[in-house]
Parts: structure tokens; C-alpha cells; sequence
């Protein structure tokens, strides 16, 4: 088996809800993993279907772990690990469920007669190239299951780690479509790790950016997200489109941040602690809900603009009542993906 020559320091096993067999439960030597547990399940099943009503233009994920070691911050992912009977906070960073059977599991649904091949994007929901990755490499089989099926598939990170697969990225390029993303929010080395503390360092993703288009692999950079008062400044977003467009990324897209539910309280928490200069501002711009007024992400997305880049040929800054009617009335339309020729500038 792919872990079974990993080295922990203590084995345990509890019993997660979801989950039929209890989980073991490892702790590892080195330092990126001090004070954390890593729970191996077996999974059912690994493709995830996103709801119709959901503005994402796929509508299958894969998410070999749950949790995520990076730590950001502003993670919407954080309460999804409420079901498990974890907390949203130090628990989604600290109590990693890892997958270990998913590779076999993706082959084995690609194969399904009643599979349709749609696209499938990983990265959504936590990274799937965090720390733990480099101890479980987990992602190669689902790359050559993919490759195999020829699937068409994107991927959204933080990490140059996804370099380590680049031989297998050229391989499926080769018979499917295949897209990535990096996802830097600011090379503002005090916004960063404030931020977002165990994530590599932004310029190492750009180098990641450069070289995965050398390579041939359409790669494009996510400013995401669009903080405020925190990453914004017009001095902090310039010198990150540059170094975009210089490392040749494919795209550049913007998310404005929202605040949902326990996600709110870590946030308005971290102010309060790093930022207390910003909290009456964020309690304006998000007394209404989760997202900032329309006026405000239109703000935001026009910091995303570069002289070397054609006008944005979508530009939508949804509000709560246009998902819930898109909800009413069926699906949403899927965007077409930008090709490898095009960089646009989107912000939802």
C-alpha cells in the first residue's frame, strides 16, 4: 500500500461519523505537522456532485482530504468539518481526514457505465496539495485514473507541490482537457502570513505558474480572495498581476471574500486580534450577510485590470437574491473554461 512505509509517532483509532470502520489515526515527525492528527478512512465513494443551484461552472469535485493544515484564515471550507464533530477553527486545521483509498475509488467511478465523463475540479472544497500530500501521494493515482478515463479535470491549489506531478499533468493534456490554478491572494509578505500562515510562499507559486505553462498545461492565478483593507491596495494588487502576466498565466480571476456563518466569527475574531483598525468596517460592509455590497466587489473587481489585458469578458458581482432565483429557476449556464490563448479577469 502507498502509506504503509509512513512513520508516526503514535497509532490510535476513533470512529468519525459518515464513516463505517474506525479511522486510524496518525501523528507524524516533522515540523508542518507538529500538534497534528491525521485520521485515514477508506471512502465510499469520491466524486461529489455540487448542486444545480450552485454558481460553479462544474458540477463534479473530488477532494482526496478533508481539512486543511494551510490555515487561511478566510477558508469557506471550514465548516464542513462540523460534520465530522469537529470545530470550524483550530480542528479544520488540525484534525486532517485523509482519504486514503481514493485513487482506487476515482477509477472505479470513471468506469461506471453510467458515468458521462463531465468535468471534474479538484481543490474546491480544501487543498489537495497540502503538506500531508507529500507523505500519502494520493493525487498520482487520481491523475492516472483521470489519464486512463481520459476525464477532463481542472485543479486549484496553493502549493507548488503539484509540480511533482507535472509528467502525469503533460500526460493527460495529451488526451483531455486539463486546466490549473494557483491561487495567490497577495505577495505582500505581511498580508500572507497573516493570513494564510502554512501556505508556500507566493513567489514560489508563480514559479509553479511559469513553469506548468512551459510545460504546456493552461495555468492560470486566482487573486482570492479580495480582503478589504488587507490585500486591496492598489500597491499591493499591481506588482501581483505583473508577475502574473510575466509568468504567462492563462487567466487571472478574482473572488471577493465573504463571510458565512462560523467562517465570520474566525474572521471578525482574527481582526479584532491582527487588524482592530478594520473591524468597524467589516461590520459595515457585512452587516447584510455573507457578501459585501455590490458597489464594493465592483470596486474590487476593477483592481483587477492590467494594461496587458483585454477588457474582462464577464464581469458578474452576484447578490444573494439572484442565486436564490437562479436556484428557482434550474441550473445556472456553465462557463465555457478560457482556453490557453486567452487571459481574462472575472470576479464572482
Amino acid at each position: 500500500m502507498r502509506w504503509a512505509n509512513l512513520t508516526s509517532e503514535e497509532d490510535e483509532a476513533t470512529r468519525l461519523p459518515g464513516y463505517r470502520d474506525p479511522a486510524v489515526v496518525r501523528r507524524f515527525e516533522a515540523p508542518e505537522a507538529l500538534d497534528t492528527r491525521f485520521y485515514e478512512v477508506h471512502a465510499k465513494s469520491a466524486l461529489n456532485r455540487v448542486p444545480d443551484t450552485s454558481a460553479v461552472p462544474f458540477r463534479w469535485t473530488i477532494n482526496p482530504y478533508r481539512g486543511c493544515s494551510h490555515a487561511c484564515v478566510y477558508c469557506f471550507a471550514r465548516p464542513t468539518h462540523k460534520y465530522l464533530d469537529f470545530d470550524a477553527g483550530r480542528d479544520f486545521e488540525r484534525e486532517i481526514i485523509v482519504k486514503v483509498n481514493a485513487p482506487e475509488v476515482v477509477r472505479a467511478e470513471l468506469a461506471r457505465p453510467a458515468w458521462k465523463g463531465e468535468h471534474v475540479a479538484m481543490g474546491t472544497n480544501t487543498d489537495p496539495y497540502q503538506w500531508v500530500e507529500s507523505r500519502y501521494r494520493l493525487m498520482p493515482g487520481i491523475w492516472e485514473a483521470m489519464r486512463d478515463a481520459r476525464n477532463p479535470c481542472s485543479i486549484l491549489t496553493k502549493s507548488p507541490l503539484l509540480l511533482r506531478d507535472i509528467d502525469l499533468l503533460r500526460e493527460l493534456a495529451g488526451v483531455t482537457d486539463i486546466h490549473a490554478n494557483l491561487s495567490i491572494p497577495t505577495l505582500d509578505p505581511k498580508a500572507w502570513r497573516a493570513t494564510e500562515p502554512h501556505t508556500p510562499h507566493p513567489r514560489a507559486r508563480l514559479e509553479a505558474v511559469a513553469e506548468l505553462n512551459r510545460a504546456g498545461i493552461p495555468t492560470g492565478v486566482l487573486v482570492a480572495p479580495l480582503m478589504p483593507g488587507v490585500n486591496d491596495a492598489p500597491e499591493q494588487v499591481q506588482p501581483l498581476l505583473d508577475a502574473a502576466v510575466e509568468a504567462g498565466a492563462t487567466g487571472i480571476g478574482g473572488i471577493a471574500l465573504h463571510l458565512r456563518g462560523d467562517v465570520k466569527q474566525i474572521y471578525m475574531d482574527w481582526l479584532r486580534q491582527y487588524r482592530p483598525d478594520l473591524v468597524v468596517h467589516y461590520e459595515k460592509l457585512y452587516a447584510r450577510g455573507a457578501y459585501a455590497p455590490p458597489q464594493e466587489r465592483k470596486r474590487l473587481a476593477a483592481l483587477l485590470r492590467h494594461p496587458a489585458l483585454p477588457p474582462p469578458s464577464r464581469f458578474r458581482v452576484r447578490d444573494r437574491e439572484e442565486i436564490e432565483a437562479d436556484g428557482r429557476a434550474g441550473p445556472p449556464e456553465r462557463p465555457r473554461a478560457p482556453r490557453a490563448t486567452e487571459v481574462q479577469t472575472t470576479l464572482f
